[in-house]
């Protein structure tokens, strides 16, 4: 049997530092970002599509999606926002389906599905368990401030056109806080490898 675990959390909550964790220690992962970032190619569907949609100004130069420019956009209007994720959404859903029969096929016994907008894009029915990284919100604007080097405002939207962890904490499985220090983290999530493991 595999269990399909979703590995979600806010931008800046360390995601990706999880990531890092779980691909050290051979678990397959199905990244949405990657996905995503593929889709964008240059002649992909979604880069026809949102190409069409947002107009040639969101090109750089060599036609690549200018994705600075699209951010500022759809992190500041949510009309914007959803029409960028029907674009994206139903094409990185399929991707997603097609290597979880993948990994189904190849016995794998746990797969990990990191997806940001997890609950947002309602792919949650594609796992059997959730897990959320969450860290409390000043020290995610502070994060994200530093690592995107945002200003306080810029940061606070791009948290504010998300759904709020305090939501995703009560639809997850497991809820992990991110509030100490990497190995804190790394920690936390051997525990919990162990005890998902002892289940499957």
């Amino acid at each position: 049997m595999t269990l399909i675990l979703g590995l979600t959390g806010g931008i800046a909550t360390g995601k990706s530092t999880a990531d890092h964790f779980l691909k050290q220690k051979g678990i397959p992962i199905i990244d949405a970002d990657q996905i995503a970032h593929d889709l964008y190619q240059v002649g992909k569907p979604a880069w026809k599509e949102i190409k069409d949609q947002f107009g040639r100004e969101y090109l750089n130069s060599d036609q690549t999606i200018n994705r600075k420019k699209l951010g500022q956009l759809v992190f500041n209007d949510q009309n914007e926002l959803e029409l960028l994720n029907k674009i994206t959404h139903p094409l990185v859903h399929e991707e997603i389906n097609r290597q979880i029969k993948q990994e189904i096929s190849k016995k794998s016994r746990l797969v990990i599905l990191d997806i940001p907008l997890l609950f947002e894009s309602h792919a949650e029915k594609m796992c059997d368990q959730v897990l959320v990284i969450t860290l409390p919100e000043k020290m995610q604007i502070t994060r994200l401030m530093e690592r995107n080097n945002l200003t306080k405002e810029q940061a606070i939207a791009r948290i504010h056109s998300q759904m709020p962890l305090s939501e995703k904490e009560v639809k997850a499985t497991y809820v992990i806080s991110n509030s100490g220090t990497v190995n804190d983290l790394y920690e936390k999530l051997d525990n919990l490898l162990n005890k998902i493991e002892a289940e499957v």
